[in-house]
């Protein structure tokens, strides 16, 4: 099992980046997945969640309405949109495979290496 995240960068507040995480050794429809974030100092928290049929989804309180979880089970890649960006959305992002649903880290076993996103205000 790999997860391979890109797409990070510098960011104007309010403008858009789209995260991306290639997944090899599993299916995304088999297994709920999530996007995680850690800044210096900070515990590493969900972002969001997704189940493996899709039809559950998580967002911290922090991105509701700005964020968006997505998948595309043939290119076998789970995206993040994130618009109106903020400041304090400036962490390294991770994505993640669980083995149980849910927005606590230790729900999850298999992490990708991380992606830098900067949000200058």
């Amino acid at each position: 099992v790999q997860l391979q995240a890109s797409g990070g960068g510098l960011a104007q507040a309010g403008g858009s980046l789209r995260l991306s995480c290639v997944v090899s050794g599993f299916a995304l429809d088999r297994y709920a997945i999530g996007w995680f974030r850690q800044s210096p100092g900070k515990e590493r928290e969900a972002v969001s969640c997704i189940t493996g049929s899709g039809a559950s989804t998580y967002y911290t309180d922090s991105v509701k309405g700005r964020f968006i979880i997505s998948r595309d089970i043939a290119k076998n890649t789970m995206y993040l949109q994130m618009n109106n960006l903020k400041a304090e959305d400036t962490a390294v992002y991770y994505c993640a495979r669980a083995l149980r649903y849910g927005e606590h880290p230790s729900n999850y076993n298999y992490w990708g290496q991380g992606t830098q996103v900067t949000v200058s205000s």
